[in-house]
Parts: C-alpha cells; sequence; structure tokens
C-alpha cells in the first residue's frame, strides 16, 4: 500500500479474522430504454440468457460490419428513405449461409437483387417495434443493398413536474425541431453483437445539416437539397444520427479538429467552446493517451439532454448556456471517447465507464480546485439520500442512469472504487494502469473483470479482494469510532480508540484515514486504520497532547455516512422511501389551490410512497418517514423552526431570516430543511410561497437542488437569489478531546489536503 508523505501507519493492537465470502455473480441483461444523461449506447440491449462469472471471462472481439448508407430525410413528415449496402465479415454467416438483423418496424424493407431470400421473423418491442429478418445468400456472397423507407417519429416523454428529477427522452424522432436516431432507433440494419463501420451520405433540405460520428462532414448544396458526408472506420457500437437547423463554427488546422454547431448564430459561445475542446482533450490525452477520434464537436440539440456519442456531444440549449457546464458536463462528454465511446462496455459485469469518467472529469476538475474532499461528501450524501437498503443494488447490476437511485450507484459509488483503487495503487501506478487499460481494449468492449487484469498486470498487486467487495457485493460499510482517549505516557501521550464497522451485512477490508491534531502543531498527524474486521483496537504514540481526531476526514472510502456528517438537504425528501406533504388550508384560496396541486402531482409521481394531508386533519406529524410543509400558514411550519434553530435561521410571521438575508413573505419564495425533530433519519422541509404563477418553475427546478438545506426564489418565474448548505456542528467521526486557542471544529483548515492526480503530469 502506498502512502502519502506525512502518513504513518498504526499499530493494531487486536483484531478478528475476516472471512471473505467470495461468489459467483450471474447476471442476465434485458432489453432496456435508454437512461437519461447518457444516449442509448449506455444501456445495452438484448437478453443474454447464459449464466457468467464475472471475473474470469474473457472478452472476444466483435465482429464488424460495414455499412455504406445514402439517406433522405423530410424532417417535416418525420419521413425516411435509405439505402443500405451491407459488407459481412466471414464469421458472421452461419452454415447455411444465412445471417441475422432487425430494423425498425415502421420501414418498409426491400432487398435489392434476385440472388437473396428476405424472410420476416416476427415483431418486438425494444423501445421502439423492431422488425426481424433472416437474409439467405448466395454462397461466397457478403455484400447485400437494402432499401427501405417509412417514419421514424417516437414522442419525447418524462414529465417535467415529476417528484424527483426526470428528464425528457425519446429512442428516435425525425421531426421539424430536429432529428435524433440512435442504435436503438433501429433506423439502419442492425446485426447482434457487432460492431460497424460505417460512410454516410445524408440529403436534407437546405439549411440543414447532418452530425455523425467520424470525420469529413462536408456539404454540398444542389436542386433544393444538402448533403452532408461523414464516414468512420474505426469499430463503432452503433451509428449516430442528429441534424438541424445548425451553425458551424470550427478552429481550423487542430488535431483533432474542434467543431460546434448551433441552432441559433452565437460566435462568442462557439468560441468558448472550441477552446474548451483543444483544453480538454489535450489534458486527457497528455493523462490516458491520444485522443482515438479525428474531431470533437458540440451539437446543440432540440430538447434538453447531455448525451456523449463517439467524437461529439449532444446537449439542450440551456443546457449548454448555463455557465458552469463548460467546467463539469462538457469535459464529462469529451473524456467519454475514451471510456465508453472507444473502449466499450461489455455485455456482461456492469457498465464500469460512467463511473471511471465521472472520477476523471467531475471529480479530477473539483480535486484540481482543492474541493476535492467536499465532492466525495457530496458523491456519498446522494448515495445515502437516494440509495437505501431496499434500492441498493452492486456495481455489476448498473448499465446505465434512470434515476437519481441508479446515478448514486453507478456513477458515485464506481467513482469511489476508483478513487479508493488510486489510494490503494498510488498516483503513478494508477495512471499508468489507466494507460494499460486504454491501449489494450480501444475499440473492443471491457468489464470490470478486464479493469482488474489490466491493474493486477501494471501493479503486481492482487485486487480481487478490492474488486469482490466493491463490484460484486450491494451495500456500504458503516463507520464509529468509540472508547477514544489519550494519556500521558513518560514524555509521549497515546491515543486509544476503537474503530468499528456497523452495519448488518459482511465486513469489509478498509484502509480508513484518520487525521490526529496536536496541541503544539498547525498540520495534524495522518494516519490510517487498517480495519479488516468488525472492529479493531488501535493505539498512536504522539509528541504532544492531541486535541482533535478526525475519522475518515477526506471521505476517502466508500461508505454510508452518518446522517449527523452531512447537511440536511433537499435530496433527504426526493430520495425518501415514504413522504407526507402536509398542505396548509388556510392558505389564500388560490395559493392554496396550487400547494395542492403540487401535492398531487408529487403523490401521483411516487405512487404510494408519497401521501398528502391538510394541516387541519393532523394532531401531530409523524416521525416514521420525512416531511414537507407547504405555506406561510401551515399550523406545523413552527416545528421546521424549531429543527432549524441551531442553524442560523429564524422565522417570524411573515419572513424569515437565513444567514445575513432576510426573506419577505410577499417577495420571495423560500425553501428550508432541517432533521426531523422526532427522528434524525429523517427530514423535514418547509417550502412557502405566494406566487401562484412560480409555482410551476419550483416544481421544476427544486430536485436540481439536492445537496442544498436552504433556497431562495424570486419573481414568477422563479430565479434562485440564494443556496447553501447548513453547517456540520455535531459529526460522530469528529471528536475533540480538548480545546486549542484560535481553531474551531468547522475550521476548512483542518481538512488534510493531497496534489490533484494531474499532478503526475508535471
Amino acid at each position: 500500500m502506498t502512502l502519502y508523505p506525512g502518513w504513518a501507519v498504526i499499530r493494531v493492537i487486536q483484531s478478528q479474522s475476516v472471512i471473505q465470502n467470495s461468489k459467483m455473480v450471474f447476471t442476465s441483461l434485458e432489453d432496456a430504454s435508454q437512461g437519461a444523461g447518457k444516449p442509448a449506447r449506455t444501456v445495452l440491449a438484448g437478453f443474454l440468457g447464459a449464466a457468467i462469472l464475472v471475473f474470469n471471462t474473457p472478452i472476444i472481439a466483435a465482429p464488424v460490419i460495414h455499412h455504406d448508407l445514402d439517406l433522405s430525410l423530410d424532417p417535416k413528415n418525420g419521413q425516411l428513405i435509405g439505402r443500405d449496402t451491407v459488407t459481412l465479415p466471414d464469421k458472421l454467416i452461419t452454415d447455411r449461409h444465412e445471417v441475422s438483423f432487425s430494423l425498425h418496424a415502421g420501414l418498409h424493407l426491400t432487398l435489392e437483387g434476385g440472388q437473396f431470400e428476405l424472410m420476416p421473423l416476427g415483431v418486438s418491442h425494444i423501445g421502439v417495434p423492431v422488425q426481424r429478418y433472416r437474409l439467405r445468400l448466395a454462397p461466397g456472397n457478403r455484400r447485400f443493398t437494402l432499401r427501405y423507407t417509412g417514419a421514424i417519429q417516437h414522442r419525447l416523454a418524462g414529465p417535467d413536474d415529476a417528484y424527483g428529477k426526470t428528464e425528457r427522452a425519446t429512442p428516435g424522432a425525425i421531426s421539424a425541431d430536429g432529428v435524433y436516431l440512435t442504435g436503438q432507433s433501429y433506423w439502419y440494419p442492425h446485426f447482434a453483437d457487432t460492431l460497424s463501420t460505417f460512410s454516410l451520405e445524408v440529403a436534407l433540405p437546405v439549411g440543414w445539416r447532418a452530425v455523425s460520428q467520424g470525420s469529413n462532414g462536408q456539404v454540398a448544396v444542389s436542386a433544393g437539397v444538402a448533403r452532408t458526408r461523414w464516414h468512420e472506420l474505426k469499430p463503432q457500437e452503433e451509428i449516430y444520427l442528429v441534424a438541424g437547423r445548425y451553425h458551424e463554427y470550427r478552429h481550423e488546422n487542430t488535431e483533432p479538429a474542434a467543431l460546434v454547431f448551433l441552432r441559433s448564430p452565437d460566435a462568442a459561445l462557439a468560441t468558448k467552446y472550441l477552446d474548451a475542446t483543444q483544453r480538454y482533450v489535450e489534458l486527457y490525452s497528455r493523462l490516458l493517451g491520444s485522443y482515438p477520434y479525428k474531431k470533437f464537436a458540440l451539437v446543440e440539440n432540440f430538447w434538453e439532454t447531455g448525451y456523449g456519442m463517439p467524437s461529439f456531444t449532444l446537449l439542450g440549449p440551456q443546457v449548454m448556456r448555463l455557465p458552469f457546464i463548460i467546467h463539469s458536463s462538457y469535459p464529462h462528454e469529451i473524456l467519454h471517447n475514451w471510456w465508453g465511446n472507444s473502449v466499450y462496455v461489455a455485455k456482461r459485469g456492469g457498465n464500469w465507464s460512467e463511473g471511471l469518467t465521472a472520477y476523471l472529469a467531475d471529480h479530477l476538475l473539483a480535486e484540481q480546485g482543492g474541493r476535492g474532499a467536499e465532492y466525495r461528501r457530496g458523491t456519498l450524501q446522494r448515495y445515502a439520500d437516494y440509495a437505501g437498503d431496499a434500492r441498493d443494488t452492486a456495481l455489476t447490476d448498473f448499465w446505465g442512469r434512470h434515476d437519481e437511485t441508479s446515478q448514486a450507484i453507478g456513477y458515485g459509488k464506481a467513482l469511489m472504487f476508483f478513487h479508493m483503487l488510486r489510494l490503494r495503487l498510488g498516483d503513478e501506478v494508477f495512471v499508468r494502469a489507466l494507460r494499460h487499460f486504454y491501449r489494450t481494449y480501444q475499440f473492443r468492449a471491457a468489464s470490470y473483470s478486464d479493469i482488474r487484469r489490466a491493474f493486477e498486470a501494471v501493479s503486481g498487486a492482487d485486487l480481487s479482494a478490492e474488486f469482490i467487495q466493491w463490484v460484486e457485493r450491494t451495500g456500504a460499510p458503516r463507520l464509529q469510532v468509540d472508547k477514544l482517549h489519550a494519556h500521558r505516557d513518560g514524555d509521549t501521550h497515546r491515543l486509544v480508540g476503537v474503530l468499528k464497522q456497523t452495519q448488518s451485512g459482511p465486513s469489509y477490508k478498509l484502509s480508513v484515514s484518520v487525521a490526529v491534531y496536536l496541541e503544539d502543531e498547525a498540520q495534524p498527524l495522518r494516519t490510517n486504520v487498517i480495519l479488516d474486521a468488525r472492529e479493531n483496537r488501535f493505539e498512536v504514540s504522539l509528541r504532544s497532547r492531541p486535541w482533535l481526531v478526525l475519522i475518515d476526514p477526506e471521505f476517502d472510502v466508500f461508505r454510508r455516512l452518518d446522517r449527523r456528517e452531512i447537511p440536511p438537504s433537499l435530496g433527504q425528501l426526493f430520495g425518501a422511501e415514504r413522504v407526507l406533504i402536509v398542505v396548509p388550508a388556510r392558505a389564500p384560496a388560490q395559493v392554496r389551490e396550487r400547494y395542492r396541486d403540487l401535492a398531487e402531482r408529487w403523490a401521483q409521481g411516487a405512487g404510494d410512497n408519497i401521501h398528502w394531508r391538510w394541516d387541519n386533519t393532523l394532531e401531530t406529524l409523524p416521525s416514521d418517514r420525512s416531511v414537507w410543509l407547504f405555506g406561510w400558514t401551515n399550523r406545523f411550519r413552527s416545528k421546521l423552526a424549531s429543527a432549524a434553530s441551531k442553524y442560523h435561521f429564524s422565522l417570524a410571521h411573515d419572513s424569515v431570516s437565513v444567514g445575513d438575508r432576510a426573506v419577505t413573505r410577499s417577495a420571495e419564495a423560500v425553501v428550508i430543511t432541517a432533521r426531523h425533530p422526532r427522528d434524525g433519519a429523517y427530514a423535514i422541509a418547509w417550502l412557502a410561497c405566494d406566487s401562484p404563477a412560480a409555482f410551476t418553475g419550483l416544481a421544476r427546478k427544486l430536485p436540481h437542488y439536492g445537496k442544498y438545506s436552504y433556497l431562495v426564489f424570486e419573481g414568477d418565474d422563479p430565479r434562485n437569489v440564494l443556496k447553501g448548505q447548513w453547517p456540520v456542528i455535531d459529526s460522530p467521526l469528529r471528536v475533540k478531546l480538548g480545546q486549542k486557542s484560535g481553531a474551531t471544529v468547522s475550521d476548512s483548515r483542518l481538512r488534510p489536503h493531497r496534489p490533484p492526480l494531474t499532478a503526475v503530469l508535471k
């Protein structure tokens, strides 16, 4: 195990033996609809049927098919006319000279030439209606041409006013607003368990542009038709096609080419993204290896998305104009060209690419800004909020994000797994292992087992325990410190304590950091406790008297946080398994109806998990669930005021004070959270707004502020003007043993710091 400078390994006094139950993990993957936040490629369609051993199944290279596609699109009428000349590899054709493929059932198919026999096999629904075919070829023939015509028009689905975040999505659409076609649209012949290379020519009305992966992108206009050409000879999981009335911007003479396609002209915005493209491509090329494609393009979509395809990203019009996106989601989508869009996700053993991309993009950028520990705490907070024991799954069962729970696991837990792997191996070995994995599996499918093999090959370490306990198991450890005390022993001081795992399941093998602050030193002594049993007693020899001890101060261990380690937040309400919404009966009539409408919509979208009641029908608030209180006149709002009184919050008749901000009833909407006064495992929140017009915007926006403890909005189209988190004031893993002049427990300077991963590049 590699430790950072200044860390010490302490002596474990006693421990119980731990039995690691290795197990065979078997999975079957059913056809699934598109997960929000990633394109269809992250949800791997097809039923596998056979059981597999996660860490011992070799990945076999998939056969590669070439498509020569010639399309004509009529966006106004949603129509497609296609011609595809398909070239097959020998190993895809059966001994009977047959091959099977699928196509959207809304497309009428004919076969060019008379030397083939085409047989329909039936229709199934895989997000879209799909017609399966069997084609019998003449012996020795590997090339044939299909013609097809029809409509692909699937509406955007996903309500904006559901309880919790819900993004709209479509499996495929050709419309006057724009064109969005992926492999799951089945707009071209799909051969199961294959990769594709292609050339693509798309005819559209003048003023329209088509964008796909690959290079070229040349446009020729004649006779009222604009033809765009793309080609890609590196094996792809699927072929994407988007189109719109785009204005193109590019950086000249760059490698790879940087492009931006906007639905309305905006040279300043385009320049920002073009510069960011070069910056992030250079960063990740230095860190991981050469960028795998000839271009990267930002493409503006016709609805709000954040999709990453090979060599381009598809962002929504509002999303791409948010000032922070260029520093958060944008590098995430660029990095997917290494993870997920050139090293593909195997159809067995779980989707690793989202967690690895989040770690090397979102987390790395936070770490570069000195906010790595804060980011990891937020990751663990989302897991605590949305992935309760009943909803938790193993990483081997994650394929794509479809709600907050799947994101907390597939992104958050996986992110933390890679962070712990980095700490286990050290930064230099971790980066060398990433580069080796990338070189070995580029344009091939890889699994967690392949990651393990690559990392073991570089490090020489046996990583079986790490992969089994974090990838295959559900759940997470819970930490507790007990019997912590210090005493003088001659010229030294001794710190003694017991570190425990308190989860109900088997114990984990953990390396837990401990920061000990001494009276006469500004920087802490940092140590590691190896916790390989239910509890370990530990002892540290110190030069002077300790006054403060922090357990896992940088949130380096994936674990289920104690609620006292994190501030109360909206995420606890939106992630709660059971919620009661209390609506004010005495509110002004128009506002009362808006409160009721919002409560009914949220309850309707959450099944039996959410109920609402008028406040005058309740004698007391339930203690077995989280609670929303709506309205200035809610008869239970004093319960919220009492619960939040430990923070900088006070409540008056027609106003509140949040920190240094005074909020008036007539001008602003306010949201305040606190721990439930009768059971701190739950949360209580108060939403107060006297503007009927603001409710629609509040319902849409609030789920996107899950990490915050308090919010203030202004206006009928509510604009956030204040947001924040309450301080953590009673963490059980922060133990004061004495006093130190001029220091406080909440002082951010007390938190240890390590350099970002990119420091290895210097």
